[in-house]
């Protein structure tokens, strides 16, 4: 059984927030900026959160400093705290079939998994605590290891090898993910990757973005087959 490293993104894929995370962007801008529509321009989807602050900043004629991005990001860890604790039970959600997938993965020796996410890891605790899965990945790539989505979901694979004490070309490694972004860094390590069409993104469209196959969600027939390989 070829060991297989298992990379998940938070947002559209494991849960659904009801948005919390935009709302606390926006309070940390009005903190730090007065303005509240800094982020409004563009889509978030699939960006890091450096990169979404790095945007956001432009889009205000601030100079994206290091400095100015970290403040904003800590602001915004202190609000995206009091916005999970107050989202109501029916916008804040572990999609379909991932409970299952999670159990199915921990209970192959072979396996190791982790997160894929352009969160910064503190945000990506906060926000998978809610729900009570954060515990289930023992290591990941993050928002806070590169602004880069391809160099953070290499280096969560290579945290997922050194698990399983073997290289990385030695390793299955799938990314699974809700956007194109998540679609092209896979694409870029050479990794496989499974989509899912509950955030934005239907699976036709990711399909069609070059995904290596693509679900309604992780219940759908064939799901589970396509995260876990020949090894389950």
């Amino acid at each position: 059984m070829r060991p297989t490293v298992l990379l998940f993104d938070v947002d559209g894929t494991l849960v659904t927030t009801g948005g919390v995370g935009r709302r606390a962007l926006e309070v940390a801008f009005e903190r730090s900026y007065g303005r509240r529509d800094a982020c409004r321009s563009f889509r978030l989807d699939g960006m890091t959160d450096r990169a979404i602050v790095r945007a956001g900043l432009r889009a205000i004629d601030v100079p994206p400093t290091e400095a100015c991005i970290d403040q904003v990001l800590v602001d915004y860890l202190r609000v995206l705290a009091e916005e999970v604790a107050a989202a109501p039970d029916a916008t804040y959600r572990v999609h379909a079939g991932m409970a299952e997938t999670l159990d199915a993965a921990h209970a192959l020796p072979h396996a190791a998994v982790g997160l894929g996410t352009g969160n910064i890891r503190e945000g990506a605790r906060i926000k998978l605590e809610r729900v009570g899965i954060y515990h289930r990945f023992a290591f990941g790539g993050f928002g806070c290891d590169a602004e880069d989505r391809t160099a953070l979901i290499r280096r969560g694979a290579e945290r997922g090898a050194a698990m399983l004490g073997v290289p990385v070309p030695e390793c299955r490694v799938v990314v699974i993910g809700d956007t194109p972004k998540d679609v092209a860094a896979a694409q870029a390590i050479g990794a496989e990757s499974v989509g899912v069409g509950t955030g934005s993104f239907s699976a036709e469209q990711l399909l069609a973005s070059g995904a290596t196959r693509a679900f309604g969600d992780l219940a759908a027939p064939g799901a589970l087959e396509a995260v876990l390989g020949d090894g389950r």
